[in-house]
C-alpha cells in the first residue's frame, strides 16, 4: 500500500480512537485541566502523533498504547473520586495566600508566585487592595478564590432586611 494511503488510514483511525477515548474519559479531560490531566493529554496526543506518522510500524501497538494510557487516566480519575488523600496527591490542594488582609509570603514562595502575580490575579477579580481581602486561596487548578472583608462586600437584600 502506498505510504500516503497508509498515512490517511492511520490519521482517521487514530482520530476516531482519540475521539472515543476522550468521550470515555469525559468532559473533565477537555475542561480546565489539573497537572495530571494535562500531562496525560499531552502523552496520549504524542502517542497518537507517533503512531499516525508511522514511526511505530505496527499500528495496533499505537492503538493499544493509547487505550492503556487512557484507561490508566480513567483509573486515576476514579480513584481520585473515591479517595480524598489520593485526590490531594494527584490534583493538589488549595493554598491560602491571603489571610485577614495579609499576604502569607511563605505560601506565596511555596507556590512560586510573586506579589505582582498575586496582584494581577486580584485585579482580574476587580480587587485592587490586598487589605480589602479577608481570605484568598490559590486553587489546585490555578484559580484564585477570594472573600472580601465584610465592609467591602456588595450590599445584598439580606443586608437591608428585605
Amino acid at each position: 500500500m502506498p505510504s500516503w494511503v497508509d498515512l490517511i488510514i492511520r490519521s482517521f483511525v487514530f482520530m476516531a480512537l482519540l475521539f472515543l477515548m476522550t468521550k470515555i474519559l469525559g468532559k473533565k479531560q477537555i475542561s480546565e485541566l489539573s497537572f495530571f490531566e494535562y500531562v496525560s493529554g499531552i502523552t496520549i496526543g504524542s502517542i497518537a502523533g507517533e503512531a499516525i506518522t508511522g514511526l511505530e510500524k505496527n499500528m495496533f501497538q499505537g492503538m493499544a498504547a493509547i487505550i492503556i494510557f487512557s484507561l490508566a487516566t480513567l483509573l486515576v480519575d476514579i480513584l481520585a473520586l473515591k479517595s480524598k488523600s489520593f485526590r490531594d496527591i494527584v490534583d493538589g490542594r488549595g493554598t491560602v495566600l491571603i489571610k485577614d488582609g495579609k499576604v502569607l509570603e511563605e505560601n506565596l514562595k511555596k507556590e512560586k508566585y510573586t506579589i505582582d502575580e498575586l496582584s494581577a490575579l486580584l485585579r482580574q477579580k476587580d480587587i485592587f487592595r490586598v487589605a480589602d481581602v479577608e481570605f484568598a486561596v490559590l486553587e489546585p487548578r490555578g484559580d484564585l478564590s477570594t472573600l472580601l472583608k465584610k465592609e467591602n462586600r456588595p450590599l445584598t437584600p439580606k443586608d437591608l432586611n428585605m
